[in-house]
C-alpha cells in the first residue's frame, strides 16, 4: 500500500472520528433541535469525493460506532448511515454535477429521511414519540453543506488525496 493511500485512509477516518466527537458533544436544551448531523455531512462528502475509498461498509462501521458512543440501540444508526450512504453512492455522479445549493437541498432531504428512519427504528424497539423539532436538522445540514463541502474539498486538495 503506497504512502499516499495510507495517508488518505488515515485522514478520512480521523475526520469521521472528529465528526463522531462533534455529534456526541451535548448542546443546551433549546438548541438541541438545531444540532447538525455532522456524521451525515462528512460521510456524504467523502462518498461524493472519493467513492472508491468510502462506501456503505464504512458508513455502517461509523453508524455502529455512533450507537456505541451515544448509547443508543445498537444497529439503528448503523442502518441509518448505511441507507444514507447507499442513496448518496447510488446517485453520486448526479450529485457531483449539481450546483452546490442543489446538493445542499438534497443533503437536507436525506437528513430528514435519516431522522424518520431513526425514529421508526427506535419506535419499533422502544416507546418513543416523534418530535417534529428534530426535522430542523435537515435545514441546518442544508445550510452547513456548502461550507462543509468547500472546507473538506480544500483539505482534500491540500493533502493530494486520491
Amino acid at each position: 500500500m503506497s504512502n499516499n493511500i495510507l495517508r488518505t485512509k488515515v485522514i478520512i477516518w480521523c475526520s469521521l472520528l472528529i465528526a463522531l466527537i462533534f455529534q456526541a458533544i451535548p448542546w443546551p436544551g433549546p438548541l438541541e433541535m438545531l444540532r447538525p448531523s455532522w456524521i451525515i455531512l462528512i460521510i456524504s462528502y467523502w462518498i461524493l469525493a472519493l467513492p472508491h475509498r468510502v462506501n456503505v461498509g464504512s458508513a455502517l462501521i461509523v453508524g455502529l460506532l455512533w450507537d456505541l458512543v451515544i448509547g443508543s440501540t445498537l444497529g439503528i444508526h448503523g442502518l441509518v448511515m448505511s441507507i444514507v450512504a447507499y442513496i448518496v453512492a447510488l446517485n453520486f455522479q448526479v450529485l457531483r454535477n449539481m450546483a452546490l445549493w442543489q446538493q445542499a437541498v438534497v443533503i437536507g432531504l436525506i437528513t430528514v429521511l435519516a431522522e424518520f428512519i431513526e425514529f421508526f427504528g427506535e419506535f419499533l424497539i422502544t416507546d418513543v414519540h416523534f418530535d417534529a423539532h428534530y426535522l430542523w436538522a435537515g435545514l441546518v445540514n442544508a445550510i452547513l453543506w456548502p461550507w462543509m463541502f468547500l472546507l473538506l474539498r480544500r483539505f482534500r486538495r491540500h493533502w493530494h488525496m486520491r
